[in-house]
């Protein structure tokens, strides 16, 4: 206990200044303030289970104040300062030999006298085997300061201690228009909160077993070949292991690489990734036996014709990650596209439009006894992703 009351010291003595900032008018109200928040579990959970003597975060800009939950699940934070806060808690668990992860989120919590007493309802997910381990969206300029946009690639990751089949796995690309066609409000509107919105699915073939060993990637592009003559930043994709194959001929394809199955691209004849620079494009997992041209499709919120979207049933969804754009004004956490259940928050580059070689990669956890890397999987994307302009394709360590 000795060194969580340290250490919540420490990160008050740091966050005592951010009052001179506050982008709160609390009317010149600095009393410090003693802050509960009750872990509600969820029915899936055992009730062996225990809510006591885990971690709950309270994090603002930048800095972050741990503490122990009790036997009750009441997790007691003292001496806040008023303002906005992202709350979150994550725990491994396990239930008939499977390991699950148990999280919770209150994003944009605003924080103030007479709201200290918070709720936070857990939700409980099946660890996946493959994960998505690294988005590398954000394009680059070239020698010529011009933009180029064909090295962007994404990678999926076996984070178990087994060999795993990928064949006929899908790739899910969330909407990222702007204004937002669909929000989560409107889906939960409409659709009770079963679906997200994807502009954009492909599929590995599911003609022949792809095997990835464990601590395997398997590394997805729309050009396949050596893009480190354009910059520095770019990457040698020629060990890609499947392509999108451009039908316009926009993109250099190569031909020794498998091509992707494009199931379904909101604009027509598409078939590359459309990995949008800034952000957002959120990209999900997940499998089925069920021909998803048969899914259902949506106009924008409220209309009747225009472009149309897939709506992917979340109960299918393997791992999800929500890639937000960062504004001037920083991430807008309202423009979320996945359900917190499947990602607690969001990851994001550090640039508002992109052109800077960023890629979010998984941090690693550990390392199993053969020495691949084990990366960390919360189903929160702040605490599970970075951001790196050296990382490269297969590597998680800087």
């Amino acid at each position: 206990m000795t060194k969580y009351i340290s250490k919540l010291l420490r990160v008050q003595a740091l966050l005592l200044p951010l009052l001179l900032c506050a982008c709160v008018d609390f009317n010149d109200v600095t009393e410090a303030l003693t802050v509960q928040v009750q872990l509600v579990a969820p029915e899936e959970l055992t009730t062996s289970e225990s809510l006591g003597g885990h971690d709950v975060s309270m994090a603002l800009n930048g800095q972050t104040i741990t503490v122990k939950s009790d036997d009750k699940g009441l997790a007691t934070f003292q001496g806040i300062i008023p303002d906005i806060y992202n709350i979150s808690t994550s725990w491994k668990t396990f239930q008939d030999a499977q390991r699950y992860t148990v999280s919770g989120s209150l994003n944009s919590q605003l924080l103030k006298e007479g709201q200290t007493r918070l709720t936070m309802p857990l939700n409980v997910v099946k660890d996946p085997d493959v994960i998505i381990s690294k988005i590398a969206s954000a394009g680059c300029k070239d020698k010529n300061n011009r933009t180029y946009m064909a090295g962007k690639y994404l990678e999926l990751y076996n984070n178990s201690d087994e060999p795993v089949d990928v064949s006929g796995l899908y790739i899910g690309l969330l909407d990222s228009d702007n204004p937002q066609p669909y929000t989560l409000e409107n889906l939960q509107e409409d659709y009770n909160s079963e679906y997200v919105l994807l502009k954009q699915a492909l599929r590995i073939p599911a003609d022949k077993p792809f095997l990835v060993q464990p601590g395997g990637t398997v590394l997805l592009t729309n050009s396949a070949i050596d893009h480190r003559d354009v910059s520095p930043l770019e990457s040698d994709l020629r060990g890609a292991d499947f392509e999108a194959k451009d039908v316009s001929g926009t993109y250099q394809n190569n031909p020794a690489v498998p091509a992707l199955e494009s199931t379904f691209s909101r604009t027509s004849g598409s078939a590359v990734m459309n990995l949008v620079q800034g952000g957002p494009c959120g990209v999900v997992i997940f499998r089925t036996d069920e021909d998803i041209t048969t899914f259902p499709r949506t106009y924008a919120y409220g209309k009747t014709s225009g472009n149309q979207w897939l709506l992917l049933p979340v109960r299918l969804i393997l791992d999800g990650v929500d890639y937000l754009k960062k504004f001037n004004d920083g991430v807008r956490i309202k423009t979320k596209r996945l359900y917190t259940f499947i990602d607690a928050s969001y990851t994001n580059i550090n640039a508002t439009a992109g052109w800077t070689g960023e890629v979010v990669y998984r941090r690693t956890e550990s390392h199993a006894a053969d020495g691949h890397a084990v990366l960390i999987d919360t189903n929160n994307s702040i605490n599970d992703f970075q951001v790196s302009t050296i990382i490269k394709p297969r590597v998680y360590d800087e």
